[in-house]
């Protein structure tokens, strides 16, 4: 490892001497950028990754002044990556430089991938910045979409709609996914994953409380995809609403047990389901101390 870092230390001191020195039409640069890419592959090597996200970013100032914008970009990203296996933090300028870079030479696909990273990274932190999460899928979401890409544009769709539930933004959940169910029955291919749509959006609306709206909605589920009617899914909403409007906590939790036995509901739509479940545990306690 020290043998790397040696090496990658004496590349970039040559970097910098060809900097400093003087050069006919930016060619100082060029060769610059050479050496501080050699350098930076060492750090790689070493597991430097601090040195080696510096690096890449003095490559990156390099690229710019020598007008390769493209190469510029790269060279962010690379430091980025870097970056993000020390402290995300620091990765997701060396990203957002990236993608200003890629926008200015058209490359939306490009910078597209890169919003989504950022978006990734603050999905993964620790204490989870869902609100900026959903910021950066929106804008890579928007890309995708200019550039057709409705596919990647749909799956970042998915996860605004999933964070915009935990932080109870149900509407917007709702409204994400009841469009891309509308969308996926216009696909053969994609029509087998309506009622998980269907069914996402009709938890939320479980979420909201209202049940005259819950009913509309299934009413108008039905009216979409008329197939739905005959699926677990739909009996498992319709049967949780019937409990919501009973107020019957035993009948809500025998119906998401019925259905859980034949599909496990995973833990994003186990988390909805019990903060109704706790809310209608609350009205009926309510009642119970009125009586």
């Amino acid at each position: 490892m020290g043998d790397h870092i040696a090496r990658g230390e004496e590349f970039s001191k040559k970097a910098e001497k060809k900097l400093q020195a003087w050069g006919i039409f930016g060619s100082k640069h060029e060769d610059a950028a050479d050496l501080f890419e050699k350098s930076a592959n060492a750090f790689k090597l070493a597991k430097s990754w601090n040195q080696a996200g510096a690096t890449y970013v003095k490559l990156a100032d390099c690229y710019l002044k020598s007008e390769s914008t493209h190469e510029a970009a790269n060279a962010y990203a690379d430091a980025a990556h870097c970056y993000k296996k020390i402290n995300t933090k620091e990765a997701v300028p060396c990203l957002e430089h990236a993608v200003n870079l890629f926008l200015e030479i058209g490359k939306l696909n490009m910078a597209a991938r890169y919003y989504k990273e950022i978006a990734e990274l603050y999905e993964q932190e620790q204490d989870q910045n869902l609100e900026q999460a959903i910021a950066y899928y929106e804008k890579a979401a928007e890309l995708f979409q200019s550039e057709d890409l409705n596919t990647s544009a749909n799956q970042c769709r998915q996860k605004i709609a999933q964070f915009a539930a935990q932080i109870e933004k149900y509407h917007k959940a709702i409204e994400i996914y009841e469009d891309i169910a509308q969308q996926s029955l216009q696909n053969n291919l994609l029509k087998y994953g309506v009622k998980g749509h269907l069914l996402n959006a009709g938890i939320c609306q479980l979420c909201k409380g209202d049940v005259v709206a819950i009913n509309n909605a299934l009413d108008r589920y039905q009216e979409m995809d008329p197939t739905f009617s005959g699926t677990r899914e739909y009996r498992l909403l319709a049967d949780l609403a019937a409990a919501i409007d009973e107020e019957d906590v035993v009948k809500f939790t025998s119906a998401l047990k019925e259905y859980d036995s034949m599909t496990q509901l995973d833990s994003w739509r186990t988390t909805l389901l019990l903060r109704v479940k706790e809310a209608l545990e609350a009205k009926e306690q309510e009642e119970d101390d009125l009586t």
